[in-house]
């Protein structure tokens, strides 16, 4: 069954585009990009304001992972403007990336080396000196509950408490903004839980403006900001609950469903 979706109701649920303020970590404004002649983003524009949990939620394929790239300029586009913490990262560069801390979706530490000297290595590449590093190092782990392994070696470590010393590693440098992409896949419920909930207090916290990527609904909590991607678009962006009451009766699911569902438009260009 193919559900149609009206398009004064998404436009209801898009909101004005955001502007530039003092409080932002991160502002989006009319971001494309493609690859080859295959549109991947189109005309994406959103904000993430310091101490929020912002969530970008969208099914595999809707574009997260690219838009993350760009973030980072991993990869790049002349299409739209990314700004992190009032730095425009095409012409600040390195200087604009400098605020960012990111968590990406497969896990980047070194096995071998113990959970404090992965973070060593992390804050000497960051120009922390060694007495600031180790400073920052014991704050982080008492933070994830993680000081007393720190001499452990991460392979002997759990799926959950790797993510924790990723997450640690990525907030040591102090970034404005956190990015963080599925982070809790294939992690099993209860640790999936923890990490859910240690992000969301560090965005209060810490004033740092936290954007989690996920397809999972029940990490979005009804205060969260929200953005919901769909085929390279925003389909809608703001409070989660507030989403949900202006899309009509339901829940997230029911809402999340209704905006990821393909028109009958689209689902007849596909069989063409």
């Amino acid at each position: 069954m193919v559900v149609l979706r009206a398009v004064s109701a998404q436009s209801d649920l898009l909101g004005e585009a955001p502007a530039q303020s003092e409080r932002q970590a991160l502002l989006i404004e009319n971001l494309s990009f493609s690859y080859r002649d295959k549109p991947v983003l189109d005309d994406v524009g959103f904000a993430v304001e310091k101490g929020r949990f912002t969530a970008l939620l969208g099914p595999n394929g809707a574009g997260k992972t690219t838009l993350f790239s760009l973030i980072t300029r991993l990869l790049e586009t002349s299409l739209g403007r990314i700004l992190i913490a009032g730095r425009d990262t095409r012409e600040a560069g390195a200087a604009a990336l400098a605020s960012l801390g990111i968590v990406f979706q497969q896990p980047t530490l070194d096995l071998d080396l113990t959970v404090r000297q992965n973070l060593a290595y992390f804050a000497r590449l960051r120009g922390l000196s060694l007495k600031e590093a180790g400073r920052r190092i014991d704050r982080e782990l008492t933070r994830f509950d993680m000081a007393e392994r720190a001499r452990e070696t991460v392979r002997s470590l759990n799926g959950g408490h790797r993510r924790r010393v990723e997450i640690a590693r990525a907030l040591l440098h102090d970034p404005d903004l956190l990015l963080l992409d599925e982070p809790t896949v294939g992690l099993d419920a209860p640790s999936r839980k923890a990490i859910v909930s240690h992000v969301h207090a560090l965005a209060g916290e810490r004033d740092v403006g936290i954007l989690w990527a996920t397809h999972l609904i029940d990490e979005i909590r009804e205060e969260d900001a929200l953005v919901i991607l769909h085929e390279g678009r925003v389909v809608a962006r703001g409070i989660s609950a507030d989403i949900v009451a202006r899309s009509g009766p339901g829940s997230l699911d029911t809402t999340f469903t209704m905006l990821t569902t393909p028109t009958r438009e689209s689902s007849a260009g596909e069989r063409a």
